[in-house]
């Protein structure tokens, strides 16, 4: 495609503006996020284990989350890759939105004290330990297509199809079948603004702890990104691990970190008929 003048100066102008929102909303910004968790810390406590369950490669999982349940999601093998959808189970048109996850927080990189957003502009789930850093929130996840054009024909299971049969599960259907967010996918964006793929961010033992802010449907797909450079299609299972997490501190990162998730957490408190001072429970 090109661009006459007119189109290059009008994006040109739209840039300038989004950087200095962003960097407004940055400068703003009251804590900074910490790095990655060491994959050999925050260990979890035996007795505050709900649930272990192991998703095969290619498979998906669904739940119920509670409040202030969190899940952990561990890279068994390291070359897994896990998508996600999330809906409130009390009112399921409000779900995850990827978008507003990124615009918000002025961030497309999902780490520990990041908040996944609802279209509702309340907190759903809160990113509490993060050994990665490598999510992609821009993506998404793989189709039959593009399996067929990365492995050839074959019975290869993909994430759009488990996603509309997660969602049968859960009482939904194909509707209700928005676009997600994917864990140990490690997707940058170069100087041109291309998709880059990282294979040396990604580990063995990398783990992610999603917290439960409302009462959700969860599901999860355990498939290889499209944009994985491997060839073949992997045999990987990731483990998951549903457990009790203590209750959030006033300081808690994820609703501190920056102002727009202070206000989410506050939009939850409005929802649920709760104070807003203080630790939300």
């Amino acid at each position: 495609m090109i661009l006459s003048e007119e189109q290059k100066a009008e994006i040109a102008a739209h840039t300038r503006r989004y950087n200095e929102l962003k960097a407004a909303g940055q400068e703003h910004a009251p804590r900074a996020l910490p790095a990655p968790t060491a994959r050999d810390a925050a260990s979890i406590d035996a007795d505050t284990v709900i649930h272990r369950e192991t998703i095969p490669s290619g498979w998906y999982w669904t739940t119920r989350l509670n409040r202030g349940d969190t899940l952990r999601i561990v890279n068994t093998s390291g070359t897994s890759t896990v998508s996600l959808l999330a809906w409130n189970s009390a009112d399921t048109t409000e779900r995850l939105n990827h978008a507003d996850t990124i615009k918000v927080q002025w961030a497309a990189r999902l780490q520990k004290g990041r908040v996944l957003l609802s279209d509702m502009g309340r907190a759903l789930l809160g990113i509490t330990e993060d050994s990665s850093a490598a999510h992609d929130a821009v993506v998404g996840g793989s189709t039959a297509a593009t399996n067929v054009a990365k492995y050839g024909d074959g019975n290869f299971r993909n994430t759009r199809d488990n996603f509309i049969l997660a969602a049968a599960k859960l009482g939904l259907d194909r509707r209700d079948v928005h676009p997600c967010v994917s864990f140990f996918a490690p997707v940058a964006i170069d100087a041109d603004g291309k998709f880059v793929w990282s294979e040396q961010r990604r580990q063995q033992g990398d783990f992610v702890d999603l917290r439960a802010e409302m009462e959700l449907l969860v599901a999860l797909s355990n498939c290889p990104h499209p944009l994985d450079p491997a060839k073949t299609y992997p045999q990987a299972s990731v483990e998951i691990v549903r457990y009790r997490a203590a209750a959030p501190a006033a300081d808690d990162l994820c609703r501190t970190a920056t102002a727009e998730a202070a206000r989410a957490y506050q939009n939850n408190a409005l929802y649920l008929g709760e104070a807003l001072e203080g630790a939300v429970r």
